[in-house]
């Protein structure tokens, strides 16, 4: 049987939960090209997820559509993992953040979103390993890291990424630096931080180019330390954050790597994709190139 099923994985909750309303058109979309849909609703593990793409056969799907926020990215990526699938991937942005499809220049039209899934250029994408679950576009730690955790669901629905600056915003009084041990090519770091960014893509939380020359497919993460500072001094480099100049900072160090351990004695958030990430130590290395991943042109 030649490869014609199209598969659709959905969150229904993602964004402003409109997504379910338009299944009709996507479905029509594909099957004029003689491509049928095969659509699954998913929960928020990944075992559902693979169990769903191991009942089919995978020869006979030619892509997978992940439509969803960066949470639902990443636990459909865990999926496919856990079914062992290599099919192109195009990603449908409909949740609050939606950062990677920032970073690969996704439209959040229907219509444009839709004409790169439907399309055939890809590029290859390097995925993230932390204490052995993936993720596909940041692992972060420290100050502020876990607002989107903090976040009610119903306000990042109403207010979208706008719910996160004010949820931060409430979080700045609490913030404090600590102690990091950083191990990177058998080289250990001592460093007293205030948060942490390991990356590979250039968005986190909305904002665009945090690190401007990351790619999904350089075989490297592009780690950002915000180091300790008197406290005017952080207010600065937040400030110079939000205009995205942050690197004029001395406070702020930058590391490309494929590896990096990192341990604290601090009990403090980590967040992978927007949703709650293990305990610490942690182990993190990049998968290189493991998916090809649906794009309009060539993206770094």
């Amino acid at each position: 049987m030649a490869a014609n099923l199209v598969i659709l994985l959905y969150n229904s909750h993602s964004g402003k939960k409109t997504f379910a309303s338009h299944l009709d058109t996507i479905i029509e979309k594909f099957q004029d090209q003689g491509l049928q849909i095969v659509p699954f609703k998913i929960t928020r593990q990944p075992e559902p997820i693979a169990a769903f793409l191991n009942s089919l056969n995978k020869e006979d799907v030619t892509k997978v559509l992940i439509a969803g926020g960066d949470g639902s990215v990443d636990i459909c990526i865990n999926a496919m993992l856990q079914a062992d699938y290599h099919a192109p991937i195009a990603i449908l942005p409909t949740g609050t953040a939606n950062d990677m499809a920032h970073h690969l220049e996704i439209p959040p039209t229907l219509e444009g979103m839709l004409k790169i899934a439907m399309g055939s250029y890809t590029i290859p994408m390097d995925i993230g390993l932390i204490n052995g679950k993936y993720f596909v576009n940041e692992a972060s730690l420290g100050a502020l890291i876990d607002v989107s955790q903090k976040t009610d669901q119903k306000v990042k629905n109403t207010f979208g990424m706008l719910g996160y600056y004010l949820q931060g915003i409430q979080m700045i009084p609490e913030i404090k630096p600590f102690d990091v041990r950083i191990t990177i090519d058998g080289e250990t770091l001592e460093r007293k931080i205030f948060m942490m960014f390991v990356l590979n893509g250039s968005v986190i939380g909305g904002f665009k180019d945090v690190s401007p020359k990351a790619s999904v497919h350089d075989g490297k993460f592009d780690v950002l330390i915000f180091n300790d500072c008197p406290p005017l001094e952080f207010l600065n480099t937040v400030s110079l954050f939000l205009r995205r100049v942050h690197f004029k900072s001395h406070y702020v160090e930058f590391i490309k790597t494929d590896n990096l351990y990192i341990e604290t004695d601090k009990k403090t958030g980590v967040d992978i994709d927007g949703e709650k990430g293990p305990d610490f130590p942690l182990d993190i290395k990049l998968v290189p190139e493991r998916f090809r991943i649906c794009v309009h042109t060539a993206i770094r």
